[in-house]
């Protein structure tokens, strides 16, 4: 999943038409119990960024840290979000990166959310009767037009064409239509209509809106075309028409009586599949690499400073092997783990850098990528670490000078710390990284931690 989506990504935002307040009441009120809070705080994140119209491109490493998530939570928060018509995603994909467009789109109205079978049956499912009810009385104030004439004039009452040049542009500037994605494709009409009769459904009464909706109620209530034939012939009113009202009662009504009297549920493709890999039995080290490949820099760092925050410094030098150097989050997570662990949990930048700059023009773009040239280039970097620890024990840095002759020498007991390490015989005593990974993922099996 990772491999769609990576921290470096960058990504723009386009906000066709400025939100209301009413709009975020949709959002919170209908669209987050059908998708949960992350996508939520994605869209509004994504609604606030898209106002700054100065804004230029950023990366995904920004959503992480401003939302609190693994790239895989943005990954999946994104989608469901464009599963349920609040985003629509383009992508541009270039020779060394990737880049998207995130067109943030606006709610359905109360009236057209509870007019789609979808939509409102996935909201009665997930907040109950009651709670579905008040709710559609606060926002569809109900009226009785039944002695009631339409009188409303049409376009063509009250305007005539008026010949003249438009530019051709602005012809094609139309506005996007309003909705969620659903293609009705795989629903098979021509079994539909293979056991109606002309003169018991004509075709007539099949039109598009029909159509679509007869795809959508049988995609909801698991119906085959064969029984979408009875539920056909159940709406069909005395004119010989498919109104949509009469369509979404009389599946309903075939559901109850056939299947169940339970309302149906909708669940994400996602979880299930998520479900389906954590019964599978992984290694540690699979579920390290994971951990690894899907979660920010700074937690990684938390994590293996027992959940003590990491200084900004530290916090920094990540940041900018993302940003700066685009180096893959798995990667840098690998990078920070590495140093960590053979360096008495310390991060010297020059050290790190000097990795960094290897793996770089190694082209790694995985965890397990940079995991395996870590083992092997062991003797290497225990080299490197060595060489950088007499660099920082050097005489010349002995002292601190100042302009005006005052010189602060540093305290004793800073080089003392690395006294012994910095003495011991040759060759050099190296950190057992195998046995601290191994505490690692014990620690992880332990906690929880990995997803």
């Amino acid at each position: 999943m990772y491999k769609e989506l990576l921290a470096t990504d960058h990504f723009e935002i386009a906000l066709p038409q400025a939100l209301s307040s009413n709009e975020r009441q949709l959002l919170t009120l209908f669209y987050q119990p059908l998708t949960g809070s992350d996508p939520a705080s994605l869209y509004l994140t994504l609604w606030a960024e898209g106002e700054d119209y100065t804004a230029g491109k950023m990366t995904h490493y920004y959503l992480m840290n401003v939302l609190g998530m693994s790239v895989r939570e943005v990954f999946e928060a994104r989608i469901a979000l464009e599963a349920i018509g609040l985003l629509r995603t383009w992508r541009k994909d270039e020779e060394d990166s990737r880049t998207f467009i995130y067109e943030v789109m606006r709610p359905l109205e109360a009236r057209e959310f509870f007019a789609d079978p979808l939509l409102s049956m996935f909201l009665f499912s997930k907040i109950g009767e009651q709670a579905y009810r008040k709710l559609r009385n606060r926002f569809c104030k109900p009226i009785d037009k039944q002695e009631y004439q339409e009188v409303t004039r049409t376009f063509t009452d009250v305007y005539k064409p008026v010949h003249m040049q438009v530019p051709q542009d602005m012809l094609e500037d139309r506005e996007i239509e309003r909705g969620y994605p659903f293609y009705y494709g795989q629903f098979d009409f021509d079994l539909l209509r293979a056991g109606l009769s002309e003169q018991l459904v004509p075709s007539s009464a099949l039109t598009a809106e029909a159509r679509l909706m007869i795809a959508k109620l049988a995609f909801l209530y698991k119906l085959s075309p064969l029984e979408m034939q009875k539920v056909v012939i159940m709406a069909l009113d005395d004119t010989m028409k498919l109104p949509t009202e009469r369509l979404k009662k009389a599946a309903a009504d075939y559901y109850k009586i056939t299947i169940s009297k339970e309302a149906p549920k909708l669940a994400k493709t996602f979880e299930k599949s998520a479900a389906s890999s954590s019964a599978s039995k992984r290694t540690k080290e699979q579920e390290l690499l994971d951990y690894l490949e899907t979660t920010p820099p700074i937690q990684v760092l938390r994590d293996i400073n027992k959940g003590k925050e990491p200084l900004s410094a530290s916090v920094q030098l990540a940041e900018d092997l993302i940003v700066k150097h685009e180096m893959p989050v798995g990667v840098v997570n690998v990078l920070l783990e590495y140093v960590m662990l053979t360096t008495d949990m310390r991060l010297p930048k020059n050290y790190v850098e000097r990795i960094a700059d290897h793996w770089i023009r190694k082209n790694l773009k995985t965890a397990k990528e940079a995991m395996e040239l870590a083992r092997q280039e062991r003797d290497k970097y225990a080299k490197w670490k060595a060489e950088n620890e007499t660099k920082a024990n050097s005489p010349q840095k002995q002292s601190y000078k100042k302009s005006g002759g005052r010189e602060e020498k540093v305290p004793d007991w800073f080089y003392k710390r690395d006294a012994e390490s910095s003495t011991a015989p040759s060759p050099v005593t190296m950190v057992d990284f195998e046995a601290e990974r191994q505490k690692i993922l014990q620690k992880l099996g332990q906690d929880g931690q990995v997803n």
